[in-house]
């Protein structure tokens, strides 16, 4: 019965796909940037038969949530169109009117600051946007462009890592003026600074949860600068002389988080006597250096497109907070150069499963640097920093390092794991009874609901033991033996909430016995589970799938259980907005279980995880009206980078581990740039999606795992097929 249900879930699946992401692309040409679309995650998730649940009226189904804005590899500066303000990136496809153009984006609900928005003379304080359309917008790394409607100015943008640079075509016959809405942004605005320097310079500051300050120069001579509206709501306008040209207003404004003076220096180094065509330019081939580190042959061009896509936009963030002379502001705020770039934390919650795996691949002298930052912030805390939940620094530390990233403090960075996993009140809440009881007790609440607020008890067990294992890998590597035998005990701790009569995990109470009222089916955002439900969250041991799958009585059994996964339909009276699109229980819009489909490779069925990976590809990236949709948000690069790896056929498994799991590639081949003489190569010998055997440089490999060694040290991998 369950392999019924499996194939018509399946076809359902396929026969869901909007044509839009299943239709032929023009064929594009010369630079692989040509691939690249920039507003994929900005549509709306609209298909109630991807979404799982009709959204209730006027809510937007948290997806994509990307910006389609100019910007370079890990820059400090994101310049982006904002449509909404507090909607995620501050950019919705299916929105008219553009308000500010800002210099900050991360993808989530903050940053999108310094917002600049030209005009003419039709405007007043509480009302200047523009409606724009979309036949009128054009978009590709580092440039962005937009007809301004209202205004009658076409604006172009380009960016540099400190700087952006705006283009402004007004109309011949037009005032020329620019609104600067330093009381706005994703976040609270608590100050905001403007003041004229000379002819034709204004700076400042804005400061929200930080203060991030601004130096710009124009081509033209300003006539007036002055803010309109009450406080709260006001705003500045620039006014500038014409000069008799009818040639476009350009504006370089450079941002620090240092000081004016930095800003000054940053806008110097790196657009002084640069011409906006040269900066475009300098900002494409930074991107086609880039994406030129995988060169994929075969696939459609579509296939092409959400690659290159997902790729590009996997290199966004974290983000650069350093100057170019090195100055950064610490986290205790004091103002210091130590000699390498400043980044913010990554998304470590999203981004560790494969992301951060990637950055490390491509751009490991940046992967170093934010590694160093991290430990930078640890050392004033006593504890290594994360982001939103769990302690997945440690995976993403020890997996660099063991991929032989090292150009960092790794003894203090060991020791801030450690103190991560040993003592209470840091990084991990609740390890002082996680390492008394071996679990995290879940409070018994009669009817919690998807909003209830408790432990996340069974996600942060199942996490904390696969960050204990993390550490334990970096342990053995420094010969902490006692320590490592101490964390490799720890490491079966998810045991303890697998609950057999349901074969599924659990909450315990305090004192041990499970909680009632028990349904898997049903997703919490922060009660048993962290945004999943038990289906989710079940199958998390990356670190010991094979003692996961003998907790079952059989491989049959797992099986059984994991077919239902994908196949037991999903309540569509269940409604959580950041868990959404699914095939049975499994969600693809969100984290906690995208590693699942991998599963049945452990049990002899890689066909079966095949068709679930074909399947996701197929139907849950640029889907919708206008072939533009995710099917969650991506997370600051987690979901693209998810598909980057299942389209070349190797996945980071345990992300802690320097080892890949592979599967069959969309492409014929994948040529990649690890950063030695000549390139790896990943082949396969025919359409068959079933894995027969694989060899690396003609020799038999056993299994389905490649190291990372044997990717930077062989040649090619060939993936055998039927």
């Amino acid at each position: 019965m369950i392999r019924t249900i499996l194939l018509f879930t399946l076809l359902v699946t396929m026969a869901g796909c909007n044509t839009a992401s299943n239709s032929a692309s023009p064929e594009k040409s010369g630079k692989l940037t040509n691939y690249v679309n920039t507003f994929l995650g900005t549509a709306p998730l609209q298909d109630s038969r991807i979404v799982g649940y009709t959204p209730p009226k006027d809510w937007r189904v948290w997806a994509g949530l990307t910006y389609p804005g100019a910007s370079v590899p890990n820059a400090m500066v994101q310049l982006s169109p904002i449509t909404e303000w507090r909607s995620g990136a501050g950019y919705e496809y299916e929105d008219n009117v553009i308000l500010a153009f800002t210099h900050t984006n991360k993808g989530h609900w903050n940053l999108c600051q310094i917002p600049i928005l030209p005009v003419t003379d039709n405007f007043n304080v509480n009302d200047f946007g523009s409606k724009f359309r979309h036949e009128n917008e054009s978009a590709e790394p580092g440039f962005y462009q937009v007809k301004l409607d209202r205004y009658g100015i076409n604006a172009e943008l380009t960016s540099t890592l400190h700087c952006g640079f705006h283009k402004y075509q007004y109309p011949a016959d037009k005032p020329q003026k620019l609104i600067l809405n330093l009381s706005r942004s994703n976040e609270r605005v608590r100050d905001w600074h403007i003041e004229q320097e000379g002819n034709n310079v204004f700076k400042g500051y804005q400061q929200t949860g930080e203060k991030i300050y601004f130096y710009a120069e124009t081509n033209r001579t300003i006539v007036n600068l002055e803010t309109s509206g009450e406080r709260r709501n006001s705003i500045a306008v620039v006014s500038f002389e014409k000069e008799g040209s009818d040639e476009p207003l350009e504006l370089k404004i450079a941002l620090s988080f240092v000081s004016i003076e930095n800003a000054k220096q940053n806008l110097q180094a790196e657009l002084s006597g640069k011409s906006f065509d040269e900066v475009k330019t300098d900002a494409s081939e930074t991107w086609e250096k880039l994406l030129s580190k995988i060169k994929v042959t075969g696939g459609t061009e579509r296939q092409k497109e959400l690659f290159y896509s997902s790729l590009y936009r996997s290199f966004l963030w974290p983000a650069l907070r350093s100057d170019v002379n090195g100055d950064f502001t610490d986290v205790s705020g004091e103002v210091v150069n130590k000699g390498f770039r400043y980044y913010t934390n990554p998304s470590l919650w999203d981004t560790y499963r494969n992301k951060l795996v990637l950055l490390g691949m491509l751009s490991p002298d940046v992967t170093a640097d934010v590694i160093q930052s991290l430990i930078d912030k640890g050392e004033k805390t006593g504890f290594m920093p994360t982001f939103f939940h769990g302690d997945h620094a440690a995976p993403f530390i020890s997996g660099s390092y063991l991929r032989g990233i090292r150009n960092y403090n790794i003894e203090s960075a060991y020791q801030l794991l450690l103190n991560n996993a040993t003592k209470e009140g840091g990084t991990r809440p609740h390890i002082a009874e996680y390492i008394k009881k071996g679990y995290i007790s879940t409070p018994g609440i009669e009817n919690p609901q998807v909003e209830t607020k408790a432990k996340a008890g069974v996600t942060k067990t199942l996490e904390f033991a696969y960050d204990d294992y993390a550490v334990a890998l970096l342990a053995k590597e420094l010969n902490k033996t006692d320590d490592y035998e101490m964390l490799m005990k720890r490491t079966s701790n998810y045991k303890n909430l697998f609950d057999p009569s349901t074969g599924l995990m659990r909450g315990k109470l305090e004192n041990g016995d499970w909680v009632t009222n028990f349904n898997p089916e049903y997703p919490y955002y922060e009660y048993m589970y962290r945004e999943a439900n038990a289906w989710q969250s079940t199958f998390f041991a990356p670190h010991d799938t094979k003692g996961l799958i003998g907790l079952y009585k059989n491989e049959a059994e797992f099986e059984e259980k994991l077919d239902s996964l994908f196949s037991v339909p999903w309540n569509a009276n269940y409604i959580a907005r950041n868990v959404s699109s699914f095939i049975g229980q499994y969600c693809h819009g969100n984290q906690p279980d995208h590693s699942s489909p991998y599963l049945y490779t452990f049990i002899g069925k890689q066909e079966k995880s095949q068709l679930y990976l074909d399947s996701i590809m197929n139907r849950f990236y640029g889907i919708g009206e206008w072939g533009n949709a995710l099917c969650g948000m991506d997370d600051a690069g987690e979901m693209s980078a998810w598909y980057v790896f299942a389209a070349m056929g190797i996945y980071p498994y345990s992300p802690a581990n320097a080892e890949y799991i592979v599967s069959v590639p969309l492409f014929n081949s994948v040529k990649l740039d690890l950063g030695k003489q000549s390139e790896f190569t990943i082949t396969k010998n025919n359409a068959g999606r079933k894995i027969t055997g694989l060899t690396i440089d003609g020799t038999r490999v056993e299994g389905y795992f490649v190291s990372h060694d044997q990717l930077k040290n062989g040649k090619e991998l060939i993936i055998l097929t039927e």
